[in-house]
C-alpha cells in the first residue's frame, strides 16, 4: 500500500463510518478541544462523552474553569482517573487567562501545565486546522497495521515518515479525525499492534495500584475532611503503608491540603 492509497482508505472510512457526532468534533474552540484531549488521555471515548458534556455545562469557558476552586474541579473530575490531569487542566486555564488569549502555536501550548507535544499538536489540528504531524495510540495502530505488519519493533520515526507522505495539507482537522476513527475501528476489529511500537507504553493494572489508592483518597475527601488514621484504612490494613505514602505525595503535589489534624481538598 502506498501513502496515497492509505490516505484514501482512511478518508473513505471516515466519510462512511466516522464518529461525526462526538461533542468535541462540533467545535473549534481551543479550550474545548484541550479539555477533550486531556480527558481522552488513557480513557476510552465512550466513557469520556458524559464527563465532557457535564464539564462543559459547569465550565463552558476557560475563564469559568480558571475561577473555580481546585476542590470543585477535582469533584467534577471524579471517575475519570489520573486526577493530576484535572489539576493540570485547571492550572492551564489559569495560565491562559493570565496570558489574555489562548496560545496559537504548538510551542506556546506546550508551555501550559500538563500539555505535551501530542496534546499541543492535537489542539493545533482540531482547533486551528494547522498542518502538523503527530502520533497517538489509534494512529500507531493504523500505520503499523498497513505498513509494518511483520516488523517486531517499529520506531515512531518510521511511522512519522509514513504520515508525512500520507498527510493532505490544509485538512488537518478532517485527516486526524479520520485517522483516529480508523485506528479505533481496527482495534475494535481485533488488531492489537501498539505493543510493537517503541513509543507505546502499556497502562498498568488498576487494582492494587498507586492510582487506585490516590483515587480512593480524593474520592473520600470529596465528602469532607478526614484525618490520616481514617484515610489509611480506606483500602484495608494490608495497604495502609501504600495509602499513607500516597496521602503524603498528594499533599506535596498540592492535590490535598492539611487543616489541623484533617486532610481536605484545596479551596
Amino acid at each position: 500500500m502506498t501513502p496515497a492509497q492509505f490516505r484514501s482508505l482512511v478518508l473513505n472510512y471516515h466519510t462512511k463510518q466516522g464518529r461525526h457526532a462526538l461533542p468535541w468534533r462540533e467545535t473549534t474552540d481551543p479550550y474545548k478541544i484541550l479539555v477533550s484531549e486531556v480527558m481522552l488521555q488513557q480513557t476510552q471515548v465512550e466513557r469520556v462523552i458524559p464527563y465532557y458534556r457535564d464539564w462543559m455545562k459547569k465550565y463552558p469557558t476557560v475563564k469559568k474553569l480558571a475561577s473555580a476552586s481546585l476542590a470543585d474541579v477535582l469533584k467534577s473530575w471524579q471517575g475519570l482517573g489520573y486526577n493530576r490531569r484535572g489539576k493540570a487542566l485547571w492550572e492551564a486555564a489559569k495560565k491562559v487567562v493570565e496570558l489574555g488569549e489562548f496560545p496559537t502555536s504548538a510551542e506556546e501550548l506546550e508551555k501550559l501545565p500538563g500539555v505535551g507535544p501530542y496534546t499541543a499538536r492535537a489542539v493545533m489540528a482540531f482547533a486551528y486546522n494547522t498542518d502538523v504531524i503527530f502520533i497517538e495510540t489509534n494512529i500507531r495502530t493504523a500505520v503499523t497495521h498497513h505498513f509494518f505488519p511483520k516488523k517486531k519493533k517499529v520506531d515512531d520515526k518510521e511511522l512519522l515518515a509514513i504520515l508525512e507522505k500520507a498527510y493532505s495539507k490544509g485538512k488537518a482537522r478532517v485527516w486526524y479525525a479520520a485517522l483516529m476513527d480508523y485506528g479505533s475501528f481496527l482495534k475494535r476489529s481485533g488488531v492489537k499492534l501498539n505493543a510493537r511500537a517503541k513509543g507505546y507504553t502499556k497502562q498498568s493494572t488498576f487494582a492494587g495500584s498507586s492510582r487506585q489508592a490516590r483515587g480512593a483518597i480524593l474520592k473520600a475527601l470529596v465528602d469532607g475532611p478526614l484525618p490520616l488514621m481514617r484515610l489509611v484504612l480506606l483500602l484495608g490494613d494490608d495497604r495502609k503503608i501504600q495509602v499513607a505514602t500516597q496521602v503524603n505525595r498528594l499533599y506535596n503535589e498540592g492535590m490535598i491540603e492539611r487543616k489541623g489534624k484533617n486532610y481536605i481538598l484545596p479551596t
